[in-house]
C-alpha cells in the first residue's frame, strides 16, 4: 500500500459522517490503498484544524450546516488550495451551479449510493495523480517550474508564449514546443491558444469561459472538436 489518501468528511449529521467514513474505508481496501479519514462536525471545526494541518487530498463536504455553509467554506478553502478534490455530498440539489465556482469535482445527492461514491473517489484519485506532474521549461537561460494542473491556458504572440497560471510567465518558444510538455488535459484551440480542459466552465461557438471568469475567444471551426474533447476527458 504505497498510496495514502487523506480524506476529510465535514457533515453536521453524525449518522451521515459514520456512513461516509465506512464507505471511504471500504473504497480504500478495494483499491489496496491506505486511507486516513478524519471527521468534522462543522465548517468552522474543519477550518480551525485545517489552519494547522493542510495535508488533505479529498474533502467530502455537506452544504447546509450550522453558521457557515459548505459553499462558503469551500470558497475560503480555494483561496490557498487549488488541488484538494472537493466533493459535495448533500440532500439538496439547489446548489449545483455554485459548485462550479469552487471547482468542485462532483455533486452527490443523499441518500448516497456506494457505487456512485466509489466512481467519484476513483476520479479524485486520478486527478490527484495528474496534479503531481510538474512542468519544467527553460528558455533563454530562464527556468519556469510549477504544477501542470495550475496552468489555466497559454497563448502565443509572435515568438513568445505566455503561460497563465497563478502568476503569468512569458517565454521565447512556440506553442508547438510547449504542447510537447502537456498531457491530455490540454486542448489546442487554433494557432494561438492552448486551454486546460479541467478549467472550463462552459463553451459557446465564439468563446470559452473559464471557472475563474476569464473569457477566451474560440476560433471558427473549433467548437465541435473542443466539445468532444471535454466529453471524452476523464
Amino acid at each position: 500500500m504505497d498510496t495514502i489518501y487523506r480524506i476529510a468528511i465535514c457533515d453536521d449529521e453524525a449518522a451521515d459522517r459514520a456512513f461516509l467514513s465506512s464507505l471511504v474505508k471500504k473504497w480504500g481496501s478495494a483499491k489496496e490503498a491506505a486511507v486516513r479519514v478524519r471527521e468534522f462536525t462543522s465548517a468552522e471545526n474543519f477550518l480551525f484544524h485545517y489552519a494547522e494541518n493542510k495535508e488533505y487530498d479529498i474533502l467530502l463536504l455537506d452544504i447546509e450546516m450550522g453558521d457557515m455553509d459548505g459553499i462558503s467554506m469551500a470558497k475560503k478553502l480555494r483561496q490557498d488550495n487549488l488541488t484538494i478534490q472537493i466533493v459535495f455530498v448533500t440532500g439538496y440539489s439547489d446548489y449545483i451551479a455554485e459548485g462550479y465556482e469552487v471547482e468542485a469535482l462532483h455533486y452527490l445527492l443523499k441518500p448516497l449510493k456506494e457505487e456512485k461514491l466509489f466512481t467519484v473517489l476513483d476520479r479524485a484519485a486520478r486527478k490527484l495523480s495528474a496534479n503531481e506532474k510538474v512542468l519544467t521549461l527553460t528558455s533563454g537561460g530562464e527556468m519556469v517550474r510549477f504544477p501542470l494542473n495550475q496552468l489555466r491556458y497559454a497563448e502565443v504572440y509572435r515568438n513568445y508564449v505566455t503561460l497563465h497560471e497563478i502568476s503569468d510567465f512569458t517565454l521565447k518558444m512556440t506553442l508547438g514546443e510547449l504542447e510537447k510538455h502537456l498531457d491530455s488535459r490540454f486542448f489546442r484551440a487554433g494557432r494561438s491558444l492552448i486551454v486546460n480542459l479541467t478549467r472550463i466552465s462552459r463553451v459557446t461557438r465564439k468563446e470559452i469561459y473559464l471557472q475563474d471568469g476569464t473569457v477566451l475567444p474560440l476560433p471558427r471551426g473549433v467548437y465541435e472538436k473542443l466539445n468532444r474533447a471535454i466529453i471524452n476527458m476523464e
